[in-house]
This record gives structure tokens, C-alpha cells and sequence, in this order.
């Protein structure tokens, strides 16, 4: 896997596939950066860098890693009270890298995709998500509906995200308990096996025109409401 963009790369240096990345290629301004190990830089032309990792959103750097570090969906709900993220075939890798951000910075345990039908960890992603997936734990799972049952069993709440549900975001008790988010895909929303698979579904409000927010921008808003209640009540 070739990463590119400041922040994917500085990240993957510091994080799970630290020891997995070979050689990185910087343009001459970009090589300055101080977080760029010396020895390990070859100067090369922003041309000769997107031609290696395929993108002109590369930044000036690229870096060669090895294959994402996937953990299993068990993994994810070991911890006390684990906060989890589900994305039901949620096929943009921008939105991916996204969401991952926000988990990462909301103290999440991690975020769960299926093994068909969805996006991956690519580079892209690592890029969207400034180098977030490198400290946050993905897991891929059979199915999304599955996980869920698996969640329920260890304890955990699951709430899916649905314009169309009675229950207000911001109603749930979030704490004493593990939590998982669980998000449907772009336009189409939770299908219906998994939205069956929830303990309850959640909506938030929309005041204007449009039906609906995006995907990433309805995970970050839920997201900190279940940060903001559990910090209120510990």
C-alpha cells in the first residue's frame, strides 16, 4: 500500500504499522518536515509522487506500508464500555476516513465494516481520516446485522441512525454500557435486517430543507452527544 499526504504518513510512522513502512518519497520542500526520518527520504518531484501513490492530493509525500492491520470484531467489544462505530456498506472511502477522524478523536474503541459492499481501509481513506485509522482499531466483519447480534450478546446497546425513527438522539442514557453506533449507507440508510438488529433507533433533528445530513456529518454529531452524556454523568 503506497499512503499519501502529510498526515497519513506521519501518522502511519507513529502508529500500528510503524514497523511496516519502507520507503518514503517527499518533494524537496515537503523533505524538511522534521517528523521525516533522515536517511530514509528520497527527493523526488511532485510528478514522479503522484505517479507512485496515483493521486495529486498527495502533499508533497508518500510513504510505501504495509497492508492495513485489521482486528476482529471481537477485538472491538472486549473493552469496559466500548463505544463502536458500525457502517453498514458505506461505500465512499472519503466518508470512511471521516468517520474514522471522528472516532478516533471521540475516544472511540473502533469502527466495524463488512467484508463485501462497503469501503475499505485504502489510501484514500488513511487520507480522509489525517492518518486517524493508524491508532484507531477497523474490523471486518461477516455481516453488519451479525456483529450486532455479537454486541447485543457482550452486553453492548446498538442504536441505528434513521431520519425517520420517533426516538430523539439526545434521549438515550449512553453510559453503563457498551455502546454501538451503527450508520446505513450513502442515500439508501440502514437496511432493513440490520435496522431489526438495533436496540432502538435515533434520529436527529432537521430544521431546513434537505431530508437528510451526510453519512460523516450525522456520525460526528451523535457521536459527541454520547461523549457529552457519558462525561456528564461519570
Amino acid at each position: 500500500m503506497i499512503l499519501y499526504g502529510r498526515n497519513a504518513v506521519r501518522e502511519a510512522m507513529r502508529g500500528r504499522r510503524a514497523h511496516s513502512v519502507g520507503e518514503v518519497w517527499a518533494t524537496q520542500a515537503a523533505a524538511r518536515e522534521p517528523w521525516l526520518p533522515d536517511g530514509r527520504v528520497r527527493v523526488s518531484s511532485a510528478a514522479e509522487i503522484e505517479r507512485r501513490c496515483g493521486s495529486a492530493a498527495h502533499q508533497g509525500v508518500c510513504a510505501e506500508a504495509g497492508g492495513y492491520p485489521y482486528v476482529s470484531g471481537e477485538g472491538l467489544l472486549a473493552g469496559p464500555e466500548p463505544l463502536v462505530v458500525a457502517l453498514d456498506e458505506v461505500q465512499d472511502p472519503q466518508n470512511l476516513g471521516s468517520i474514522c477522524r471522528t472516532a478516533e478523536c471521540a475516544g472511540a474503541a473502533g469502527v466495524a465494516i463488512p467484508q463485501r459492499r462497503a469501503a475499505e481501509v485504502t489510501p484514500a481513506a488513511c487520507k480522509a481520516s489525517a492518518g486517524a485509522v493508524e491508532h484507531l482499531r477497523v474490523a471486518k466483519v461477516r455481516n453488519i446485522a451479525d456483529f450486532l447480534a455479537q454486541a447485543r450478546k457482550a452486553g453492548c446497546w446498538c442504536y441505528g441512525a434513521s431520519a425517520t425513527a420517533a426516538l430523539a438522539y439526545d434521549a438515550p442514557e449512553y453510559r453503563g454500557a457498551g455502546v454501538v453506533l451503527v450508520l446505513g449507507s450513502e442515500g439508501r440508510g440502514l437496511r432493513p435486517r440490520v435496522a431489526k438488529a438495533c436496540d432502538e433507533l435515533i434520529r436527529l433533528p432537521l430544521r431546513g430543507r434537505i431530508e437528510s445530513l451526510g453519512v460523516s456529518a450525522a456520525a460526528a454529531a451523535v457521536l459527541y452527544e454520547i461523549l457529552q452524556n457519558r462525561e456528564r454523568s461519570s
